[in-house]
């Protein structure tokens, strides 16, 4: 048995798999996000501790006996700041904080061959333009960081004492060289920053240590290896054998991801295309990112009043696709693939005297299919071919939602039996690859398909003057509000 623990940011998720890759068990624990300031994002480093230990204490006692290795995935992005004594100095900074939006700007100013080493644009989301800001903001608490961590790896902190990162993680940091795989003193050196403040480095399926006795007692493990892990889309990949060049998913988690293995490095920044090291060796990954997917979801049932998740589904459904002239932009924290618009916010347009809730749910389903849309484009653009996603996700559980997607994307989906454990799977995977030495080919052997939604001609004929009032709708909202930097409301 290999246990694989998701630190998300609405919650840790935790997996017992079998070798075979059968889930056996599932336990999670919630998570709160604070926005003390519009555009800020943040958590407490401790809450993912103690989510992580509800989660694995909610597995089976039996199973968690049998545990061999550990494997870890997260969020990506998030700025965790220790002290000397290895203690969060203030809040993390989060994936979806636009705050650091002009530190972005002076990064690039200050090594303009940034996006050749990086492979990437600096956005706000990032975690180098954070340090930036900090620097700039706080600086007494710049000037007492001993290490910097990004979100699984200050949870591998408090399960094995060990400083460590992933590959495909810390790629997400504008300080690793992606190319090379290895941290850049020259990007270090910009953000005032040296190797010392960084943690080793390790391909996704390396062991980096064992659980502490305490926490193995706990846990009622014995003192099992725990593998370097990953990112959350690249862990969510391995899980789903998305492992070889042209290999490619959606993932419909509170952010949206367009991931496609590569097995070489082949940045795009220009088009606000990620480039990231995959979490296994000698492979890579493209990805369009948006910043809001399942969240829209969350928001859409508030709005609504829906009863929940199934219940907007539904609500949605009969409210009917390509149906009304609502309009919905799903920006609920800026945008990324392909805008790089950390300040434009969501909004509801073509609202009349007929719209009701089923069409509100209807144009929110719509919104996010559209911004996929328009990551999708920039990937072929750059001379990807996608015929097919395989779908991961809370979101991957409604059917009608995928109907949607894939008329808008003109791309087959797949959905994979416990594709929605997502990444918490592939860091289980990872656990078992770093304790047998198993390949990738043996390890990450894709689950069954359930079903597949071929695009609707019908359809995507409907949706196809909506998503072009879509785009022309994100140019006239992103123009108004521009009063949001004007005010000053992003320190």
């Amino acid at each position: 048995m290999y246990l694989g623990i998701d630190i998300g940011t609405s919650g840790v998720k935790a997996v017992i798999v079998a070798e075979s890759g059968a889930v056996m068990a599932a336990g999670t624990a919630p998570l709160g996000v604070s926005r003390p300031f519009p555009g800020w994002s943040e958590q407490d480093p401790d809450h993912w501790w103690q989510a992580t230990e509800a989660a694995v204490l909610a597995l089976p006692e039996d199973l968690r006996a049998r545990v061999q290795g550990v494997g870890l995935a997260g969020q990506m992005h998030g700025a965790t700041l220790l002290g000397a004594d290895h203690r969060p100095l203030r809040p993390a900074i989060l994936w979806n904080d636009g705050r650091s939006s002009d530190a972005c700007r002076q990064l690039e100013q200050r090594i303009p061959e940034s996006r050749s080493i990086t492979g990437n644009l600096a956005m706000p989301g990032f975690t180098a333009p954070k340090l930036l800001w900090v620097t700039e903001h706080e600086p007494e608490i710049f000037e007492r960081v001993e290490k910097i961590l990004l979100p699984k790896d200050y949870v591998r902190l408090c399960m094995t004492g060990d400083m460590a990162s992933d590959l495909s993680d810390s790629a997400g940091t504008l300080w690793l060289d992606v190319a090379v795989r290895d941290w850049s003193e020259v990007m270090l050196g910009a953000t005032g920053l040296s190797r010392t403040h960084m943690p080793p480095l390790f391909e996704g399926n390396a062991v980096t240590g064992v659980l502490r006795h305490e926490v193995a007692a706990q846990w009622g493990m014995a003192r099992v290896p725990v593998a370097a892990g990953g990112g959350d889309n690249a862990a969510g990949a391995v899980g789903i054998g998305v492992v070889n060049e042209g290999d490619a998913l959606l993932s419909l988690g509170t952010s949206g991801v367009i991931f496609v293995a590569t097995g070489a490095f082949r940045p795009n920044p220009e088009r606000a295309v990620h480039a990231f090291c995959h979490c296994l060796p000698d492979m890579w990954h493209q990805m369009s990112v948006h910043l809001s997917a399942a969240s829209c979801i969350e928001w859409g049932v508030k709005a609504t009043g829906a009863d929940d998740p199934a219940g907007f589904f539904d609500l949605a459904e009969a409210g009917g696709a390509g149906g009304g002239p609502e309009i919905f932009l799903p920006y609920l924290s800026g945008e990324r693939t392909p805008h790089n618009d950390p300040h434009v916010r969501a909004a509801v347009l073509g609202i009349d005297n007929e719209t009701d809730r089923g069409r509100i749910a209807a144009a929110v389903l719509e919104g996010v299919a559209f911004a996929h849309a328009d990551g999708i484009a920039v990937l072929r653009d750059a001379g990807t071919e996608i015929q097919q996603l395989s779908v991961i996700g809370g979101g991957a559980r409604s059917r009608y939602w995928g109907t949607i997607i894939a008329a808008a994307l003109n791309v087959r989906l797949a959905y994979l039996e416990g594709g929605e454990v997502g990444p918490a799977l592939g860091a289980a995977k990872l656990a078992l690859m770093a304790v047998t030495g198993a390949s990738a080919a043996e390890a990450c052997v894709r689950p069954p398909i359930s079903h597949i939604i071929e695009p609707d001609a019908a359809l995507a004929d409907r949706l196809a003057p909506r998503l072009a009032r879509f785009r022309a709708a994100y140019s006239a909202v992103q123009s108004i509000q521009g009063e949001i930097r004007d005010r000053q409301l992003f320190r």
